[in-house]
């Protein structure tokens, strides 16, 4: 009969780490560390399904440590993969945290800086490297790398790096490495392209699924709007950022472009610190925006989907998806930013019409009904302006022409009308012939 585990000691751990997980304030493991940890520590291979803010970073961190002890020879032994540079930092943070008692050395490689500071770090010895795929292909095309000791990979947020078009780099990874090794997977959500990194990378893995996939959180209170156009999101943001409640919120948006312009508008009107992260800010810059709002210091981060993932904040009072996220799986990680650490949260969801055909398809992804309210009163809802208009109504038919190619659409009736007016759509055709 299986013993159950209630504590972190039920899991075999050893006591350098146990004291590690105490000053961390960690108590009880989570489901996945419950179930994750032991599978890792046999050594096998192991496919984790779960949920952002569920604790699968120590689940996976934690046996790799056990199994590497101690700071040994010049070469990595392990090689830990995550998407982003935010994500990677992330990680290698826990990993520093839970080894501090131990003398293993860790470094960290991603893109956005020089590599002269990581190439040092490589130089003087390393035990497990945390990296983008893209920065340790380059590094180890200089020489800096030694991969033939590499025992151990692990997969992090395996979906996203498949949407962010990562397999052949995995798979150039993958031939340097030795192929008999422990491999690990993590993923929120097994669309059709993990399941192809699945049965390449992983051999007879056990299968740990802590939560359906794609389930939010049951901590995050979920709302929608449906929001006419930019300016009216504008106000509502406004409206809601008014209120004290909103503590400590991120907004999600779709392009660069969009973020900065909100951010200004947010300085403009005096509603807090606001900062703005995406992947045309400075590395440095970045890293001490998200610092500045950990701690409190500021009030509103706009974001990119760029963090989405990769962004540990245990108190976040609000998300607003200020645009909705058109890769469905992403709203899952832009509203796991709150609800963390078993707080509650509220993430709301501005749509416009054309977005709002988006909303069944995620409701459908998470398997929830998402409550719709209305805009509050005191919300000035603006004009739509006839380009934006003209952009929706084009892009809605082009969605409904994709799904039925005889739909002819309502822009092109629109237009049609139009040419049917008097000196509509003849205009210029009864100018005189020159003579």
């Amino acid at each position: 009969m299986a013993v159950e585990i209630q504590n972190f000691e039920d899991l075999k751990l050893n006591r350098q780490i146990l004291n590690a997980i105490e000053e961390l304030g960690f108590t009880n493991p989570t489901e996945i560390q419950r179930k994750a940890i032991p599978i890792a520590l046999a050594g096998h291979d192991l496919l984790g399904i779960a949920q952002t803010g569920t604790g699968k970073t120590l689940a996976f961190a934690t046996p790799l440590i056990m199994k590497a002890k101690y700071a040994q020879g010049e070469h990595p032994r392990a090689l830990v993969l995550a998407p982003t540079r935010e994500l990677v930092i992330q990680i290698s943070n826990h990993f520093t945290s839970l080894a501090k008692y131990t003398d293993l050395r860790v470094v960290t490689l991603y893109g956005g800086l020089g590599p002269k500071l990581q190439l040092e770090a490589l130089e003087q010895g390393v035990d497990i490297i945390i990296s983008t795929p893209g920065r340790f292909l380059d590094l180890y095309k200089k020489g800096a790398i030694y991969p033939r000791g590499i025992k151990t990979l692990i997969l992090d947020e395996a979906d996203k790096m498949m949407d962010m078009g990562f397999m052949p780099q995995i798979r150039n990874i993958l031939e340097l490495i030795p192929v008999k090794r422990q491999n690990m997977l993590f993923s929120a959500t097994m669309h059709d392209k993990v399941v192809t990194l699945t049965e390449e990378f992983l051999e007879f893995p056990e299968r740990v699924e802590v939560a359906p996939q794609a389930t939010v959180a049951e901590t995050i209170d979920q709302v929608l709007y449906e929001v006419p156009n930019f300016r009216t999101k504008l106000n509502l943001l406004t409206h809601f950022l008014e209120d004290d409640s909103f503590e400590r919120v991120i907004v999600f948006v779709k392009t660069k472009t969009i973020a900065d312009n909100i951010a200004h508008y947010l300085d403009r009107k005096s509603l807090g610190q606001v900062r703005v992260i995406h992947a045309n800010k400075g590395q440095n810059s970045r890293i001490n925006a998200m610092d500045e709002f950990k701690e409190g210091h500021i009030r509103v981060l706009v974001s990119t989907d760029v963090t989405a993932r990769g962004m540990d904040v245990s108190m976040v009072s609000h998300v607003v998806n200020f645009d909705v996220p058109l890769i469905y799986e992403d709203y899952v990680h832009r509203i796991g930013r709150t609800g963390r650490a078993q707080n509650e949260g509220m993430a709301i969801t501005f749509a416009n019409k054309l977005e709002m055909q988006h909303i069944p398809r995620i409701e459908h992804l998470i398997k929830e009904k998402i409550a719709q309210k209305n805009i509050p009163d005191q919300v000035t809802v603006e004009k739509t302006p006839f380009g934006e208009e003209q952009e929706m109504d084009k892009a809605i038919d082009d969605m409904r022409k994709r799904a039925d190619p005889s739909f002819k659409g309502a822009f092109h009736e629109k237009k049609q009308k139009f040419r049917d007016k008097p000196g509509g759509a003849k205009r210029g055709r009864g100018r005189k012939k020159r003579r």
